[in-house]
């Protein structure tokens, strides 16, 4: 083994960003304490910084410091390399099939327009007025509309519809484009999943949360008919969703073409003999 001695230079210690750091504090702290304690602060900044600024302009300050550097010499026991034959089912990611981003789009605009019938007929029913579940979808987003009234809110308002328009768009395209990710994940029941469990989900995530992102629309909303909006996006969105051809996914493309053309061979339990036919 070979030890060869060097030393390297390095920036030299210094304090001054612990006292600047201090004198920041001193100041922040004064201004909820006493002046005297923020005059104390300023001049410690400033000192800090003057002495901090001295060690590297012009040129900064460095010291030297020993380094050690042993030279190993690497060898490797190795003389072969193990190979595991693997069956490939067992390396098989899903879903094997998906769905374009496209139809996540088409879900959710569908799934959207289909949310927005309960919801007037909600408003129609107890307010007199389809204008009321857009305005209160719309109030989260503005803090002046938190005390008003709910003939206010049954009333048209442009800024409250175009708030509600963005705010409704987004989240049905969001959840339009997780319902296209989603569903291949659950071939056998996609409707059940998207109509029933996953609003379901939903409505329960909205419930923990909603006090805290929209306190107006936690106090006056309807959880009845927001379940019953919920049902209808997704039995509407999965259904949109479930239309459209299925893509392969690279998982797919990846497995034996015996499995991939839908054959019982022995190849599935057997992959080293496809590799000797090849």
């Amino acid at each position: 083994m070979h030890s060869e001695h060097d030393s390297v230079a390095l920036p030299k210690p210094t304090a001054w960003p612990m006292v600047l750091a201090l004198g920041l504090s001193l100041i922040i702290a004064g201004m909820v304490t006493s002046a005297a304690i923020s005059v104390l602060g300023l001049i410690l900044a400033l000192r800090a910084a003057a002495g901090w600024f001295l060690e590297v302009l012009p040129v900064e300050q460095h010291e030297m410091v020993a380094v050690e550097s042993p030279l190993l010499a690497l060898e490797s026991q190795q003389v072969s390399v193990a190979r595991i034959s693997i069956n490939p089912l067992h390396r098989k990611l899903l879903p094997l099939e998906s769905y374009t981003v496209l139809s996540g789009i088409k879900g959710g605009i569908a799934g959207g327009i289909a949310m927005a019938g309960p919801a007037m007929l909600f408003g129609l029913l107890k307010f007199h007025s389809i204008w009321y579940p857009i305005n209160l979808l719309a109030a989260g987003g503005f803090v002046d509309w938190a005390h008003q009234s709910d003939a206010f809110l049954a009333q048209f308002h442009w800024s409250g519809f175009l708030a509600a328009l963005v705010i409704h768009g987004a989240t049905s395209l969001l959840v339009g484009l997780l319902y296209g990710a989603m569903l291949p994940m659950f071939p056998k029941m996609p409707i059940l999943t998207a109509g029933f469990i996953a609003p379901l989900l939903w409505t329960g995530l909205v419930y923990s949360i909603l006090g805290i992102v929209s306190p107006i629309l936690d106090a006056r909303i309807d959880w009845l008919w927001f379940t019953v909006s919920q049902f209808a996006f997704g039995l509407v969105a999965g259904f949109v969703v479930n239309l459209d051809a299925r893509v392969r996914t690279p998982q797919f493309q990846a497995l034996p073409f015996a499995m991939r053309a839908g054959l019982h061979t022995d190849l599935v339990d057997r992959p080293d003999q496809e590799d000797q036919s090849k």
